[in-house]
């Protein structure tokens, strides 16, 4: 990620941690979805689980014509704030939450033919009194292909509870089902596409011959600069022929919010050890999880390898968690006390996932234009966002 264009605001002007939006580059992102869509007549929608971010929801529904949830939570915000198709898609549903989600839902996928038969009353009483189009369902697939190496991202994994897989499927009833859903891949290029598709089409071909709409599921790196958007485009326009023009969708959420954003801390204090040890206003188990998780090492602006610069840093959160560290970076100017560091790419599965453990403050949300240099904060987190998440 570039972030020289970060370097034209503010940073001092306002509190950290916070994430900063910049909507040149979000723009940029929507720019090159909006031109697969105008090609090929796929539809590409948000995917909320990765980037919720909702008051930039007017400027990417300018792009985009809907957006996926997985959860009541999810769908509300779909439904209020961004608009458009509203498609669910979850490993199971809550029955409780039933009534509310079908009257959200534009598109329902169900993981299982269990999910599906209990809720299709539900489904087709909300359908009756609806004035707006009608709810149109699907089944979650299991191609059993794959595609991702790390196991906690892999929905193809041995034993995944995600999807119906072939031996499953060709046992069930499809009466009322007008799509499929698969989804194989993470942060990837075409060619893992390409496969996932031969292998989808091997398994459930004559299935999808007898459907309206089918979604390709996320982790579509399509924004990426080295991303072959020709060769996705090719795969649709091929997939719609051989299918009677079936209705393709696809719901990255990295791909519209990637590069887009930086989270800005504070050094709070540097402890003598070896390396020394630096103490941030921010934390990798609260705010950036998947540091831990995937596990990752996030990129600093000016920062390099251990031992890379003269001056070697071990970064850490400011929970109490032992392990709460971001990891080892050098320097070429020794840090101190109330300086800012710039992690960078900080916009998908950040915000999304951030919590409130130790009582941590949340990081701000502030959106910028870096072709005029202006800066805003569009949200703060106090003491009553942290006590409402309790009783």
């Amino acid at each position: 990620m570039d972030a020289r264009p970060f370097l034209k605001l503010d940073l001092d002007s306002i509190r950290t941690p916070v994430h900063i939006i910049d909507e040149v580059a979000l723009t940029r992102n929507l720019r090159v979805l909006r031109s697969v869509q105008d090609r090929t007549g796929a539809k590409i929608i948000l995917a909320l689980k990765a980037f919720a971010q909702f008051s930039v929801f007017p400027l990417i529904r300018q792009y985009l014509p809907g957006s996926t949830a997985s959860s009541l939570n999810e769908a509300r915000l779909a439904a209020e704030e961004f608009k458009g198709e509203v498609h669910l898609c979850a490993p199971a549903f809550p029955p409780e939450e039933v009534p509310e989600l079908v009257e959200l839902a534009d598109h329902i996928v169900f993981n299982s033919f269990y999910q599906r038969d209990l809720f299709w009353p539900a489904v087709q009483k909300a359908a009756a009194n609806r004035s707006a189009d009608p709810i149109l369902c699907g089944l979650r697939l299991n191609p059993e292909h794959r595609e991702t190496e790390v196991a906690l991202y892999d929905p193809c994994a041995p034993g995944s509870r995600m999807g119906i897989r072939h031996a499953d499927f060709i046992k069930g009833d499809l009466s009322g089902i007008t799509g499929l859903h698969f989804h194989t891949l993470c942060e990837v290029g075409c060619p893992p596409l390409a496969r996932t598709l031969e292998a989808v089409e091997r398994k459930f071909g004559q299935y999808i011959h007898q459907m309206q709409w089918i979604n390709w599921g996320g982790g579509h790196h399509i924004s990426h600069p080295d991303y072959d958007v020709d060769g996705l485009c090719r795969l649709i326009d091929d997939f719609r022929n051989r299918y009677h023009h079936i209705q393709v969708y696809l719901e990255p959420g990295e791909a519209i919010a990637i590069r887009t954003g930086v989270l800005v801390s504070t050094v709070l204090d540097i402890i003598n050890q070896t390396p020394p040890v630096v103490i941030l206003d921010t934390s990798a188990t609260a705010h950036m999880p998947d540091v831990l998780e995937m596990p990752y090492r996030p990129e600093i602006y000016g920062a390099g390898e251990p031992g890379q610069f003269a001056h070697t840093y071990r970064l850490g959160g400011l929970t109490c968690l032992a392990g709460d560290v971001i990891g080892d970076y050098s320097f070429a100017e020794p840090l101190r006390r109330g300086d800012r560091l710039m992690f960078l790419d900080m916009s998908h599965y950040t915000m999304v996932k951030s919590s409130n453990f130790n009582g941590v403050r949340t990081p701000s949300i502030a959106i910028a234009n870096t072709d005029t240099g202006s800066l805003r904060v569009v949200r703060e987190f106090g003491y009553e966002d942290f006590r409402n998440r309790l009783s």
